[in-house]
């Protein structure tokens, strides 16, 4: 099915300033990803993780559904997704998606690009959108560059030397497990050579949000 897909969307994000393996550990934990941008007030979504590559998704909003990684690469994520989408009509879609995440290095950080095939499960729904594929094609494309952005988002502050992703990721309520990626933060590293003691967490910043 993926040969003739409802649509497919490529979207090249903005370059985040953080060293490649900080970017390809938040990809790894999509979890600690999206509650670290729930916290910074960069999104509602949540994901819980089932096992090392398997999670539930929920956007906070109108889709939900469970994801798989199919395959890790050190520059390249790809994700199986299965869902439903609630439009404000009522009707309810749903459907799977291929994702492909690739992620290359630059001169001052990282720029991921991704596409993204959208299969709709009922023939009779999918027919009936065919005029509505420029519709259905903004909503895909402003979901990725939202999800870009919040990703971008969460890996810049972890890099802040302030320490504020540090003390958060200390305080919150994650399993064990999800705390075991390196993300080799210079601030989790400036607290050990320190000895310093955390501090508070750092409160949302309001004037981050998605571009």
């Amino acid at each position: 099915m993926w040969s003739d897909p409802t649509l497919s969307r490529t979207v090249r994000g903005r370059a985040a300033h953080v060293p490649l393996d900080v970017y390809v550990a938040f990809l790894d934990t999509p979890d600690v990803t999206a509650a670290a941008a729930r916290f910074r007030g960069l999104a509602s979504y949540e994901i819980q993780a089932l096992d090392d590559g398997r999670y539930l998704a929920s956007d906070g909003v109108s889709a939900r559904g469970p994801a798989q990684v199919l395959q890790r690469q050190p520059r390249r994520v790809v994700v199986l997704s299965r869902g439903e989408h609630t439009s404000p009509l009522a009707r309810t879609i749903s459907g799977s998606a291929l994702t492909v995440i690739d992620v290359g290095p630059e001169r001052h950080g990282v720029t991921p690009t991704l596409v993204a095939y959208v299969c709709i499960d009922n023939p009779l729904a999918a027919s009936s959108r065919a005029n509505a594929r420029p519709d259905l094609g903004f909503i895909a494309d402003r979901k990725l560059r939202r999800g870009n952005a919040r990703h971008r988002g969460v890996a810049e502050w972890a890099v802040d030397p302030s320490g504020g992703f540090c003390d958060w990721l200390v305080r919150e309520p994650l399993p064990p497990a999800r705390r075991a990626p390196d993300y080799r933060l210079p601030s989790r590293r400036a607290h050990a050579r320190t000895g310093s003691p955390l501090g508070s967490v750092q409160s949302p910043d309001p004037a981050i949000g998605d571009s």
